[in-house]
């Protein structure tokens, strides 16, 4: 290891789930990992949060799981080292992490299924880390390392859902709930590729934020409370969407399939409403539509995804308030109070 390379960084560690956000602990003085034949060692500049982080250590999260680890599912950073057997990067280079590292292509499988960072592999709310030399890919050279961060989970999973199994054409039409960042990206993802997109909120504020980033429609679902019957008259024929990524659950699935049409495919990411939905299995049978669950996605998508970001220079939607890394627990606090809107940044330099 070079020796402008610190032996020691500080690093946050999630110990167990007993004590919620109180049992996250920062170490000053955690040992750098060692580079192996096949890794990488990237200082890590920046990271973004997501809801995934927050329930690990409250104990509420359903994927498997290992402790201690370092939390954090993003990250963004500079190549310092490599490995005598890497030959995909070199130093200086600017890269992003794979989540779910062994997920390289193709559909999900086990193997792939348990290499989540901040998980089971230990994360990027550190100064640096190891990858394997495939678990990186490379910036988008018009972003800045905290908004490449944003990338990894959120952008990734947008990505996927629109364009993983039955790709999003121009001209078609989809739905986003809400303003979370997966939402955002899906907004800026499908309009840039030339769809219409009916977005729903809960906020008159947050949907004219949604109007000036694009969409064609705004729902406000408190105000209507059948808005599936309203997204659907608003598409052509009222034939319904093309595409719906369900973030809700229980709150919303109901009115995700009266809005989505005959072939059309919804794309499951998040229970936000806190419980699994109780739909019949048979509703896409009945209705003649696609089920998917989404968990992030592989590489070779997030390589495609980061050349779109790049030739339609797209920017992900950031919280205002940044965090450094010293700051995380506050970080944690403030996004779980819900006060931020788009992606939240840790700047670890």
């Amino acid at each position: 290891m070079s020796s402008s390379i610190p032996k020691t960084q500080k690093q946050w560690v999630v110990k167990d789930t007993e004590h919620g956000f109180d049992g996250m602990v920062l170490e000053k003085d955690a040992p750098v990992p060692q580079v192996g034949e096949t890794d990488v060692l990237v200082r890590l500049h920046g990271a973004s949060l997501n809801f995934r982080d927050l329930i690990i250590p409250r104990g509420e999260y359903f994927f498997e799981q290992k402790f201690p680890v370092v939390p954090g599912s993003d990250g963004a950073g500079e190549v310092v080292a490599v490995g005598p057997k890497v030959t995909k990067w070199k130093v200086g280079d600017k890269v992003m992490t794979l989540f779910n590292q062994y997920h390289q292509s193709g559909p999900m499988n086990p193997r792939a299924m348990v290499s989540g960072l901040g998980g089971v592999i230990d994360g990027t709310l550190r100064q640096y880390g190891t990858f394997d030399q495939e678990g990186l890919v490379r910036m988008p050279s018009n972003l800045s390392y905290t908004e490449a961060a944003s990338l990894v989970c959120a952008g990734l999973t947008s990505w996927n859902a629109l364009f993983g199994l039955k790709p999003l054409k121009k001209g078609q039409w989809v739905l986003v709930e809400g303003t979370g960042g997966v939402s955002l990206f899906a907004l800026q993802f499908a309009k840039a590729a030339g769809a219409h997109v009916i977005a729903t909120t809960s906020s008159k504020e947050k949907g004219e934020i949604l109007k000036k980033m694009g969409a064609d429609h705004v729902i406000n679902y408190k105000e209507d409370e059948n808005w599936g019957e309203t997204v659907k008259k608003l598409t052509p024929n009222g034939e319904g969407v093309d595409q719906v990524l369900e973030l809700g659950g229980k709150n919303t699935v109901r009115e995700s399939i009266k809005a989505i049409k005959y072939e059309g495919v919804m794309s499951a990411i998040g229970l936000l409403g806190g419980e699994m939905p109780k739909e019949s299995i048979m509703e896409p049978l009945l209705k003649v539509f696609t089920v998917r669950g989404v968990y992030v996605g592989p590489k070779d998508l997030m390589e495609d995804m980061a050349k779109f970001v790049e030739e339609h220079d797209i920017h992900p939607v950031m919280e205002k308030q940044e965090f450094s890394l010293d700051q995380l627990r506050e970080a944690y606090d403030y996004m779980w109070a819900a006060k931020h809107f788009g992606k939240m940044a840790i700047n670890i330099d």
